[in-house]
């Protein structure tokens, strides 16, 4: 068997090869929490949904009441069934522990996209800020992961931004209109771009996630 010699192996592979692991670990981490995400939003709407069915039903009736001078026309609106009141705070709550599970996965995302950065900073630690370098996969420079790490962790950051005023909007307007707007904005997630998808897409098959 052959004897390697001191100087047969370079003091950058071992690095190099840890980054690609943890790159790759990364791509399938984003995957995972795009995934969580989606999930909780889709039952996010199906709440959502519900307190704006609640809440369009109580300014039904007390429309109602007003046009034909029943009890909120008399200043007694406050007297709606205890059950209404107690059921649509539930639901509200469930919208903010909703968006609690949220969060925890936006902050996960930031460690994401810390992490790809620290092994940018790394490499050109090793290489040189100017200097060429392989690529750890197919054809991205490591650079490029990072790039993608931003614009993922901006579009749901903003995201995260736009649902924290839904849900204080929703448990507070009074507004038939405002409220179906809140629910088709926590739907159609304006902030998160139609290519999120090829972003994703792309680093899972440039890490080999995905087939060539």
């Amino acid at each position: 068997m052959e004897a390697k010699t001191p100087g047969s192996a370079t003091p950058r592979k071992p690095v190099l090869s840890v980054s690609a692991r943890k790159i790759k670990d990364n791509a399938a981490d984003w995957h995972n929490l795009i995934l969580k995400w989606e999930t909780l939003n889709d039952a996010g709407f199906a709440i959502a949904n519900n307190i704006a069915n609640t809440k369009i039903s109580l300014l039904s009736k007390d429309e109602a009441e007003l046009g034909s001078g029943g009890p909120a026309c008399g200043g007694d609106a406050e007297r709606r069934p205890a059950g209404y009141s107690a059921e649509l705070e539930a639901r509200c709550e469930e919208l903010r522990a909703t968006l609690a599970a949220l969060t925890k996965i936006q902050v996960k995302m930031e460690k994401l996209s810390s992490t790809t950065k620290g092994i940018c900073e790394l490499e050109n630690y090793h290489y040189g800020e100017d200097s060429p370098r392989p690529p750890l996969f197919h054809t991205w420079p490591t650079a490029r992961f990072y790039e993608v790490a931003r614009q993922l962790l901006a579009m749901y950051q903003e995201e995260l931004l736009l649902k924290r005023a839904i849900v204080g909007g929703l448990a507070h307007t009074t507004d038939r209109d405002l409220t179906l707007t809140y629910l088709s904005l926590w739907l159609h997630q304006p902030c998160v771009r139609s290519d999120s998808r090829l972003l994703l897409e792309s680093m899972l098959l440039e890490t080999g996630h995905r087939a060539l």
